[in-house]
């Protein structure tokens, strides 16, 4: 059991948190929100809420046998919404600068997105790398319903949440020998190995 001990939280698309917390991948690729006041990516902590994002998931950047999966985030979902509902933390493992297109691609099997995905994250602010963020993902024992404020809305990665999150425990939604294979064949991939 570990404890979230944080008060930040990393802004994804809901599908890619979900893919997050059932184990399907460890990692997400970042360059920054759009309003970062740094006007690029950072990682602010290694220890973070996972905030769902609903407004922009693209079907069209999801691999086929995942395009479902947006709408079932959408089901409990309305745009008027007061409150968002928190159900995973995650420590960062690792964060790996890449530039290589061609390594990004090999990484496929490991995500839920599709290589247009990939390149769009790749290309844009194209001088500056994309961070593939290693993520050990836990579910939290009681997910927790927060206040939507304000500053939670565009397009910004990090985000501070209310205090009656920070002591929030939860259970791994991955053995550790099941993620460190994963971390391994991530490596791999990014190094052309098979």
């Amino acid at each position: 059991m570990s404890r979230a001990n944080t008060r930040i939280a990393l802004k994804e698309w809901a599908v890619t948190v979900e893919a997050l917390g059932e184990g399907k991948q460890i990692i997400v690729m970042r360059k920054g929100g759009i309003a970062e006041e740094t006007r690029h990516f950072e990682v602010r902590s290694d220890r973070f809420f996972l905030y769902p994002a609903y407004e922009h998931q693209k079907e069209e950047l999801l691999k086929p046998e995942y395009r479902g999966e947006i709408a079932k985030t959408l089901q409990s979902w309305s745009p008027e919404q007061e409150t968002a509902t928190i159900k995973y933390f995650a420590e960062l493992h690792e964060d790996i600068e890449v530039m290589d297109e061609e390594a990004l691609f090999r990484l496929a099997p490991c995500h839920i997105w599709t290589n247009d995905f990939a390149h769009e994250r790749l290309k844009w602010k194209k001088k500056l790398p994309l961070h593939l963020l290693l993520l050990r993902v836990y579910r939290l024992d009681q997910p927790t319903r927060i206040p939507i404020r304000p500053e939670y809305s565009g397009c910004k990665s990090w985000h501070e949440v209310p205090q009656e999150l920070a002591d929030c425990s939860g259970e791994p939604v991955m053995k550790e020998a099941d993620f460190l294979a994963e971390v391994n064949k991530i490596k791999a991939l990014l190094a052309g190995q098979k």
